[in-house]
């Protein structure tokens, strides 16, 4: 399960940032998820609430995890249709063709923390 080593890895990177800050806890943190970018919610949940409960980084028992999800689209290149693919690599539904392009759902990043100095 890789999303532990995901959500060790943003801990760290927030808490590390909070701390410049000034911040010494982190309240919430956003995380955008993308539809194709190969990482579970709920795992990262998951890792997320057993980090929460070990106090690693600055979190404590009240901080939480908001995703913000990322509708997976893609634009075929020949008609110009905007549909939402099953897969990375996909046939466009009005003309058959492979020559599509993901517009999103990709993205996996921390989009945003809320902390304190309390």
């Amino acid at each position: 399960m890789h999303e532990m080593s995901l959500m060790s890895e943003i801990i760290n990177i927030v808490s590390e940032d909070a701390r410049l800050h000034g911040f010494n806890k982190v309240d919430k943190i956003d995380v955008i998820v993308g539809d194709l970018s190969n990482v579970l919610p709920d795992a990262l949940e998951l890792a997320f609430l057993h980090f929460r409960k070990q106090g690693l980084g600055i979190l404590d028992e009240n901080t939480k995890l908001h995703f913000i999800r990322e509708v997976a689209k893609a634009k075929c290149q020949r008609c110009l249709l905007e549909f939402t693919p099953d897969y990375r690599i996909a046939l466009c539904p009005k003309c058959g063709l492979a020559n599509c392009i993901l517009v999103s759902g990709e993205t996996f990043r921390v989009e945003s923390y809320e902390g304190s100095d309390e």
